[in-house]
């Protein structure tokens, strides 16, 4: 894993929620120091929950900058979510002190951001650890919202499946309806085809 992709100051950035049927999409921007290496930092999604919060707590305190951004699911089904997780990344590298030189970014598109120089890298959360960086901080302080989110309203059992498409996330919409924090331009419930005989 490097830790730059450039000489320049880079921020890494990465989204969490894309594929959810529920909640915001959420970006974070993360500029570490040059000398920076952590033997555990992965990509988010192949660490436990306690892995996650402790190198959230690590990066929040060594990284020279971070910024972290949601959009909200009315935005979501404005915009569509790819370009609502590009304009969370916008959002979250706008809160980054001092800003960055070069941009990588998970995925394979970006749009410009005030003609910053952008990379992007495919499975870059695994190659980059500014990268891998963003990935944690967008997808624990997500979790954090879902929970939160769930205490209000508890049918749909964001608590465990974050507003990813499970079986008692569905069974949820089918009971109680469709929530202010669905996102109603995705298919919420699986459609059946009607057949006649």
């Amino acid at each position: 894993m490097q830790t730059q992709h450039t000489k320049f100051v880079e921020c890494g950035t990465d989204e969490a929620g894309r594929g959810c049927l529920a909640g915001p999409v959420t970006a974070a921007a993360v500029i570490l120091p040059p000398s920076y290496s952590h033997s555990l930092l992965t990509d988010s999604k192949k660490l436990t929950a306690k892995q996650r919060t402790e190198l959230r707590n690590e990066i929040e305190s060594i990284a020279i900058a971070y910024g972290i951004a949601h959009v909200k699911p009315e935005r979501i089904d404005e915009i569509n979510i790819l370009n609502a997780s590009i304009e969370a990344m916008h959002l979250a590298i706008q809160k980054l002190n001092p800003p960055p030189e070069h941009i990588i970014v998970d995925g394979n598109r970006f749009t410009p951001y005030l003609n910053i120089p952008y990379t992007c890298m495919i499975r870059g959360d695994a190659r980059f650890l500014n990268i891998a960086a963003a990935s944690v901080l967008a997808k624990t302080e997500r979790d954090d919202f879902m929970k939160t989110l769930h205490s209000k309203s508890p049918h749909y059992g964001w608590d465990t499946n974050k507003g990813y498409p499970t079986k008692k996330h569905r069974k949820g919409i089918r009971s109680f309806g469709v929530s202010q924090w669905h996102r109603k331009s995705f298919t919420l419930l699986p459609t059946q085809r009607q057949f006649d005989f």
